[in-house]
């Protein structure tokens, strides 16, 4: 075998120390899950921002909240996280003010809010799910990689032990093979952070939106409990 052929990626994947193979396969398996979830955060959240974008045209263009609750509930299972605050929303604003006559706006407002904030935090749940894998995929991988690139370093210098004269094309092969277990982990983590980082972005602005929707929708249902 010449040392070209040494070199070739698929013969020093074969030819790795066991170890070595274990940290790659390792890094494959986590760099493929790492793809799934970027793809599945990516349709999660544009499915997201284009259903919140529907929602805050129907609601500011003036329908009527009794109509639009009616079809929150008629279509639960395909709203979009902001309908979902809504509805919550105003579900509890109506059974607090058709409940208890007499009760003060302020506790009826307070009521709808924390309805509000619990469907929240129930919707950013879902929106940052496996958020948290890529951000470990991203910090964790290149350490991995570099401790097969270190076992392999080590395993090619011990087959070296006995030699009394070492030369590149004794040494290249075990160097290089342990050095493809950095690369595996460097493809697997620079996905993941670049996409930890865009998508944590992307959900943060649109957890200011919710915010500011309860805030808003709030001072509505505050205007209509004093009438």
């Amino acid at each position: 075998m010449t040392l070209t052929q040494d070199l070739d990626i698929w013969t020093l994947i074969v030819h790795a120390s066991f170890v070595v193979k274990v940290v790659m396969a390792l890094l494959i398996i986590v760099s493929f899950m790492s793809w799934m979830f970027i793809f599945q955060k990516w349709f999660s959240i544009r499915r997201a921002s284009s259903q919140t974008d529907k929602f805050e045209r129907e609601f500011w263009s003036g329908n009527d909240l009794n109509a639009l609750y009616q079809g929150a509930v008629n279509n639960r299972h395909t709203i979009g996280s902001l309908e979902r605050i809504f509805e919550a929303g105003f579900r509890e604003f109506a059974k607090l003010r058709g409940g208890q006559r007499g009760a003060e706006a302020s506790d009826i407002v307070d009521g709808a809010r924390r309805a509000m904030r619990a469907t929240f935090q129930r919707e950013m749940d879902f929106l940052e799910r496996h958020l948290a894998f890529l951000a470990s995929t991203g910090s964790v991988s290149p350490y991995v990689g570099l401790f097969g690139t270190v076992w392999g370093i080590m395993h090619a210098f011990r087959s070296l032990a006995n030699v009394q004269q070492a030369t590149l094309a004794q040494v290249a092969p075990g160097i290089a093979e342990a050095l493809v277990a950095t690369a595996i982990g460097l493809f697997a983590a620079i996905p993941a952070v670049i996409a930890y980082n865009r998508y944590s972005h992307d959900i943060g602005r649109l957890a200011n939106r919710f915010e500011s929707f309860m805030e808003e929708f709030s001072n509505i249902l505050h205007r209509q409990a004093v009438r």
